[in-house]
Order: structure tokens, then C-alpha cells, then sequence
């Protein structure tokens, strides 16, 4: 089945029967097809009586960033034409790639945000980001026009967003949320400090002029890393508790008097890294109506030049403890009574830009889609990757837009994740990460597994609890065992087949750009422009899902119902 259509096709118990050595042996063909030395049995355990978090249904998130081409890092500058200011939309390949995720949510912003103006009537637009060592982040102050700003939301317009409807209608394809200069009007002290009050003039002034053309904006989101030490500055708690005040009483005013008719943005905050002190103190002194999302930044690989990344990348016990931002800031909102919700604004893994053939390699859909299932797990509603394009990182080549493979990660998990989180572990190996999720937009749970084992295949068994297959619905009371079903062999589901996506690297090459779907090249036509069809391969309920080595699996138990997923 094409995952674009899942589970909206049905076939007769007949055919299954008459088809199940077809699936049977075209499973096992592609796993035989891997190179292996040794092989290890696991169960992956799903508890299935109820949720333990919620993502919002466009989870995936990705960012543009300011930084112009002269950005450099460790003597490579990868941002190209990649800037908010002179990216061209209408590239043939971001046109195909960006409505794949209908809708895409967008961030606007990154470090430069802080040293932006927005032209105005009375301030006309000086030249933007001129490259001096003097200044901080190593350029001057840029400039947003308003035939730039016009531009941007005509793409995002054109896109399918539609400004009047509290929804997102089916057809949208972009959900913006603009990041906002929050160092204007404070001087920096002596100790490196932001002091004084934000000078909110500007923004007001290009808040009331997106307003009035009507176009849509999901959130309005103030500073870029100023919270904490910050990078480069930082604010205290309480004053930029008072700013984000004085946000929300003019997205408030402007939004009543101006765009009534228009869903009234999110108002984001701060959009640093975790620092558990600076984010208490500041939740605490924000009115509780005033802040509707907590951000935070995600770069816990280390600087871009780290020799060592695929290392930690392929690290169990470093993965796990990526853990601790999520929890803890769960931990803060639920301490401090706040109905915010937590976001990652940004998250490149590896700062400076990334590395190229890492972090826009296959080898980072690992780090990737592993922060996806954990931020999930630990309720975070969105997760916006560093970037669309630009650097290192991207979902897209920064010099073709080619699709990089976290594109189709990230695509994959779009399409197939939906938004109820289930608690999940694995017995069998420590270089297994599972996830589970209820799938989305079709019945069943779809499971996430990434093997990090080089040479090892894992042969994994799936046990949830208090699950109930369709064709055993009926019976459940009168066949009850035991809280965890183990689908194995003899049981009434052998007869269904699940679908499973396989991810490998082109060649077995971890540092590959071309990702494989069940041993076929993804690739965009270059004629057309479209997305590859992202086809499963059919495997029985009775047989184990196989994970290769260095692989990552999706797999779509259709047939399967737990009491969360209802």
C-alpha cells in the first residue's frame, strides 16, 4: 500500500492467504539482501492503556535561518543563498518538497534575528549583515524589507495557508512563526548583559503592518538564545518576563482592532537552551494568559568540527541523555501551574552549522529521529529542525535543494505518526531505540526502530498491552490471558500483514546523502519535480520485524487496537 493512501484499501481474507508467501518472501528477500554477521532476538513492549503524551498534528517543523553567505565556520561557509533575505522560493525542488507536509511548520529567525530592523515608513532599510569582527555574532544590524516581507508571505500564501479559518484547511502547507528582535532598545553592560526594556516600536509596527495585509502568522516568537548565559547576551528572567507581557498585550490589540476576523497567534518564548533556574523564574513572573509556548534549542552533539559526532551519534548512553531537557522543563511547566506547552524552536544537533556528511548525512537520521520520539515521549508538541535549508544541516542540499536524507525522515514520520504518544521499551539490546505511536489517519499503531549495531541484526518480537486484534475483537472477553498479547505464531492475526518501511544507507555509507526505501533510491524527478512514492514492503504479524544493521525501520501494524488509540 503507498503510504499516501494507508488504509484506505481492503483486501479479502482470500487473497491475504493467497498472497502471504508473496509477502513473506519479499520481506525476507530485502532483510537476506543485508550484509550481516551475527543476529539478536528482542520484544519491543507497547502499553497501549493510554497515552503518554501529545504532539500537535504538524510535529515536524523546520527553520530559515538570516545568516548571509559570508557566514562561516572552521573555514567552510555552507549557508549559500540559503537567507531569509535572498532565498528563492520558487526553486523547482523547494516547490515539490515543501506541500509534501501540508501543513509545514515554519520558524523565521535564528541568531541574526536580535540585530534586525523592519522597515518602516519613517526607517528606510540601511544595507544588511555587513561581515565586521567588531561587531557581536561578527556582523552589523540587517534590515527586513517590507517588498521582502511581502514576498515571504505571498510564498506561504501561495503555499495554501488560509488567514480566515481557525484550522488548518487540508491544503495548507505552511504554518509561520516569525521570530522577533529582542535586543531592541537595551544597552549591553560591562558583565555582558542585555539591560533596559525591550523597545517594542518596531515590532508593533511590522505586526500591525502583517495584520493589515492579512497575512497568517501561527506564532509570534521574542529573542533568539537571550535566556540563560545566552550566546553572545542574555536578558534576565524577570525583565523578559515583562517583554513577553507587553508581546501579548499587543498581538492582543492589534489582533482585536485590525484582524478580527483572523485567529489570533501564539505568543513563544524564550527560545534558548535549557537552564532549569532562568526558565522557573521566568515562567513564574509571565502571566499565566500571556505565554502560550516555552521554546528551547537543541545542540547537545557539540560544535560542528567535533571529530567525534557519528561517535556519540551512535552512542546509546549519549542519546539517553538528551532526555533531560525534555523532562525537565516538563517537570517546571507542571511545577508552575503554567498551561504553556513546550516547543523545540530550533534543533541542529551540532552547532556552527553542523558537518557536512554528518549532520546532513543518513547517519544523522538517527540522532534526528531518535530527538523526534523522545521529545514526543515527553509530550513537546512541535520540533523544529535547523533547517529547511542553510549550513550542514538541512532537510534540503543547500547548493541543489536536493532532498537530504532527513527530508524523508522527517516525511516518514509525518505521514505515518500520529499525534498520541505510547510508552514503549525494548528488551534484547541496548543499540535498538524503539517508539511507538498511534498511527495517524488510519487505524493500528506504527512503530519507530533504529538499530545503532554495525554488524548485528535484530529479529524483534511486538507485545502490547491490552491490545485486541480486529479479527479477535469480538472474542477479547471470552479469551482473555494475560495484560501483554504477544503477536506470534498460531495466533487468530497470522493471517494480516503489517507494513514496514526500511531506511538504510546508499552503499551500507553512513556519511551517504542518498537514503534507500526498501532497497530503492529515494530520489525527486528531476522531470517533475514530485516525491518518490514512499512504498512499505508487506511482512506477516507472525513473523518478527528484522532491523539490519545500521537501519532504521517504520511499521504499520494496522489490525491492532489498544485503548489509547481509541
Amino acid at each position: 500500500m503507498i503510504i499516501n493512501n494507508m488504509g484506505g484499501s481492503s483486501s479479502s481474507t482470500g487473497l491475504c492467504l493467497l498472497l502471504s508467501l508473496l509477502i513473506h518472501s519479499s520481506i525476507f528477500f530485502f532483510v537476506a539482501s543485508q550484509s550481516t554477521t551475527a543476529a539478536v532476538e528482542g520484544t519491543v513492549f507497547i502499553n497501549g492503556s493510554s497515552r503518554i503524551g501529545r504532539t500537535n498534528p504538524n510535529f515536524i517543523c523546520a527553520t530559515l535561518d538570516w545568516w548571509p553567505p559570508e557566514k562561516c565556520d572552521y573555514g567552510t561557509c555552507s549557508w549559500g543563498r540559503a537567507s531569509l533575505l535572498n532565498l528563492s522560493f520558487y526553486n523547482f525542488f523547494i516547490c515539490s518538497t515543501f506541500p509534501a507536509f501540508s501543513p509545514l511548520k515554519i520558524r523565521l529567525g535564528g541568531t541574526l534575528q536580535d540585530k534586525v530592523i523592519y522597515e518602516t515608513q519613517q526607517q528606510a532599510c540601511p544595507a544588511s549583515f555587513i561581515k565586521s569582527s567588531s561587531e557581536m555574532f561578527g556582523f552589523s544590524q540587517g534590515c527586513l524589507p517590507m517588498s521582502r516581507w511581502d514576498e515571504l508571505n505571498s510564498f506561504f500564501r501561495k503555499a495554501g495557508y488560509n488567514t480566515v479559518t481557525i484550522h488548518f484547511p487540508l491544503s495548507a502547507r505552511a504554518a509561520v512563526v516569525f521570530g522577533l528582535n529582542a535586543l531592541n532598545g537595551r544597552t549591553i553592560a560591562s558583565d555582558g548583559s542585555a539591560a533596559g526594556a525591550w523597545n517594542s516600536s518596531n515590532a508593533e509596527a511590522l505586526i500591525r503592518y502583517t495584520v493589515k495585509k492579512n497575512f497568517a502568522i501561527f506564532g509570534w516568537e521574542l529573542g533568539n538564545e537571550l535566556s540563560g548565559s545566552g550566546i553572545g547576551t542574555s536578558v534576565a528572567p524577570d525583565q523578559y518576563a515583562s517583554d513577553i507581557t507587553n508581546l501579548h498585550d499587543i498581538v492582543r490589540r492589534t489582533y482585536a482592532r485590525f484582524g478580527k476576523r483572523m485567529k489570533k497567534p501564539l505568543v513563544l518564548a524564550p527560545g534558548g537552551f535549557y537552564d532549569a533556574n532562568w526558565l522557573t523564574q521566568f515562567i513564574n513572573k509571565t502571566p499565566k494568559n500571556s505565554l502560550q509556548v516555552v521554546t528551547h534549542h537543541i545542540y547537545n552533539l557539540g560544535p560542528g568540527v567535533d571529530t567525534h559526532l557519528v561517535d556519540k551519534i551512535l552512542d546509546p548512553s549519549y542519546l539517553d541523555g538528551g532526555s533531560s531537557p525534555f523532562s525537565g522543563l516538563q517537570g517546571i511547566l507542571k511545577t508552575t501551574g503554567s498551561s504553556a506547552v513546550a516547543w523545540v524552536g530550533e534543533a541542529g544537533g551540532a552547532y556552527n552549522s553542523g558537518h557536512n556528511l554528518v549532520t546532513n548525512a543518513f547517519v544523522f537520521s538517527f540522532w534526528y529521529l531518535d530527538q523526534l520520539g523522545m521529545a514526543a515521549s515527553y509530550n513537546t508538541k512541535t520540533y523544529c529542525r535547523q533547517s529547511l535549508i542553510g549550513g550542514n544541516y538541512g532537510l534540503l542540499n543547500t547548493t541543489n535543494f536536493v532532498p537530504n536524507p532527513d527530508y524523508y525522515s522527517a516525511l516518514l514520520w509525518h505521514r505515518l505518526m500520529g499525534t498520541k504518544v505510547l510508552s514503549t521499551s525494548f528488551s534484547g539490546t541496548k543499540k535498538i531505540r524503539a517508539y511507538a505511536h498511534c498511527s495517524k489517519e488510519s487505524q493500528g499503531i506504527t512503530l519507530l526502530l533504529i538499530n545503532l549495531d554495525s554488524n548485528t541484526t535484530a529479529n524483534v518480537r511486538v507485545s502490547t498491552e491490552n491490545a485486541i486484534t480486529v479479527r479477535t475483537a469480538r472474542r477479547h472477553h471470552q479469551n482473555r490471558r494475560s495484560k501483554f498479547t504477544r503477536m506470534s505464531s498460531g495466533s487468530k492475526a497470522n493471517a494480516h500483514a503489517r507494513e514496514e518501511y526500511h531506511l538504510t544507507a546508499n552503499g551500507n555509507d553512513l556519511h551517504s546523502q542518498t537514503v534507500l526505501l526498501n532497497g530503492k533510491v529515494l530520489a525527486v524527478n528531476n522531470t517533475s519535480g514530485s516525491i518518490p512514492l514512499l512504498e512499505p514492503v508487506q511482512a506477516r504479524l507472525s513473523d518478527p520485524i528484522t532491523i539490519a544493521p545500521f537501519s532504521i525501520v517504520f511499521a504499520h501494524i494496522a489490525n491492532v487496537t489498544v485503548p489509547a488509540c481509541k
